[in-house]
């Protein structure tokens, strides 16, 4: 039995999501950050950055998204949402997951939150900065779609697909979202079918986005 700290449309909701898609067995504990659930002591201890996800895995605490996606691929290894060791696709898979994570989370960061980059007399300029960082990642996947779909890796969906799927729903309040990219909105329109994805919507309370 895992254990989700989770917080309604954050980045635990690829966690949450590849947790239903998988079948295993989890209880969600509610951490919302709108309250400072996050901050408390007793979670801190578990997870010292005070964010969320964390996942208790045989009673202990795994931080940060991309990599409880991972493990959980690994763990899981009969649902093959990881390529297998030694085939030419694990090193896209491993790529794929750290491009990601590293381009696209610490720039959601700065858009929704530019002062802290940059403080608050330049929060224009960091948010604008950040958004093309964005878009930048979004012509880059357009065109490994374009290359390699329908999924993420190609013929199979796999963990980069939670992780990606996620990142565009966060999309949704920039001036571009990426279903503006031609091949990025066919994905999601396959993704958004998924029923264990519009299952993570109902049971974290989310009504925007899923729809279109």
């Amino acid at each position: 039995m895992y254990q989700l700290y989770y917080s309604p449309s954050t980045a635990s909701l690829a966690v949450h999501w590849m947790l239903i898609e998988i079948g295993a067995p989890f209880e969600l504990v509610l951490t919302d950050i709108a309250t400072g659930a996050n901050r408390t002591p007793d979670y801190l201890k578990l997870n010292p950055s005070g964010v969320v996800p964390t996942l208790i895995v045989d009673g202990a605490p795994v931080l940060e998204s991309a990599a409880i996606l991972m493990l959980l691929a690994e763990r899981h290894a009969d649902k093959g949402l990881a390529p297998a060791a030694g085939t030419p696709e694990r090193a896209a898979y491993f790529q794929w997951m750290v491009y990601l994570a590293n381009a696209l989370l610490p720039s959601f960061r700065a858009w929704y939150y530019p002062h802290e980059p940059a403080g608050e007399a330049n929060a224009e300029a960091a948010q604008a900065a950040a958004r093309a960082r964005v878009e930048a990642v979004w012509d880059r996947v357009d065109a490994q779609l374009a290359a390699k779909g329908p999924y993420m890796l190609g013929e199979r969906l796999s963990a980069v697909d939670f992780l990606a799927t996620m990142l565009m729903r966060w999309s949704r309040n920039l001036p571009r979202q990426a279903t503006a990219w031609p091949n990025i909105a066919r994905y999601l329109a396959r993704m958004r079918a998924m029923p264990s994805l519009r299952e993570v919507h109902a049971r974290e309370g989310l009504t925007d986005w899923i729809d279109g």
